[in-house]
């Protein structure tokens, strides 16, 4: 009787088997004092027409780095180049797709409300609060949730909320947008007082925002060498 040939061990692979790579963006704004996400509706399996984050497979021959491949996707996809992109973390995993094993470096990008009627008018678009997030496939939720947590941690040190307000705003309207990405009020005097130290402000010269019943506001913008880099405090808010 023929001996039974050895099973093979189960540790090594049959043969290489690919790994999926992919990059996928949490794009980022505020809305009416909201702070919304960018959905994408998705046109092919898995999880065809299930509402997801911008992304899609790192280009090699185009690519330069996995930054390229955030700005490309999200430039592709959203039609947007944000002023403020930076990886997140990275996702991978069997479990995670079911095409396979996968690995998705993941990045958060932040823009101003005035583009979402821009994004919204595309089709296969919407924006959705962040704390009203739909069913969402893979594990966007978990990377949604771990951009949110980021950038709230780093606004209490950074100048990062700057990037969800226009290229020139006034210092109430930056204020606004720190509470709510914080989801607290501040104190109007000790948050000018954090503005100046960060040192990140010029005034527009002659630049007045008019404010209906309010005294015209003085407009700000950012200078030159903080608009890609952000400037950090000492101490937090």
């Amino acid at each position: 009787m023929a001996r039974a040939a050895p099973s093979r061990p189960i540790d090594v692979p049959e043969g290489p088997s690919p790994v999926l790579c992919t990059v996928d963006v949490v794009l980022l704004a505020l809305d009416a004092g909201a702070l919304k996400v960018l959905l994408l509706r998705r046109d092919h399996a898995p999880y065809a027409g299930a509402w997801a984050l911008p992304g899609g497979y790192i280009h090699p021959e185009e690519d330069a780095d996995a930054h390229a491949a955030a700005f490309r996707v999200l430039r592709a996809k959203a039609g947007v180049e944000s002023p403020y992109l930076e990886q997140l973390a990275t996702f991978s995993g069997l479990a995670r797709d079911p095409r396979g094993w996968s690995v998705a470096v993941a990045y958060y990008a932040l823009v101003p409300g005035s583009l979402l009627p821009a994004c919204e008018a595309l089709p296969g678009m919407r924006w959705v609060p962040v704390d009203g997030l739909p069913a969402l496939p893979f594990d966007h939720a978990e990377i949604v949730r771990t951009a949110f947590e980021r950038l709230r941690g780093k606004s209490l040190y950074s100048s990062l909320p700057v990037y969800l307000c226009g290229e020139r705003f006034t210092l109430p309207q930056l204020q606004a947008a720190y509470e709510a990405v914080l989801g607290e009020p501040l104190n109007k005097v000790s948050f000018r007082r954090k503005m100046e130290e960060m040192a990140m402000l010029e005034p527009v010269e002659g630049a007045l925002h008019s404010g209906g019943a309010h005294r015209p506001a003085q407009l700000y913008q950012l200078k030159p060498r903080f608009r890609r880099n952000l400037s950090l405090l000492p101490r937090g808010l």
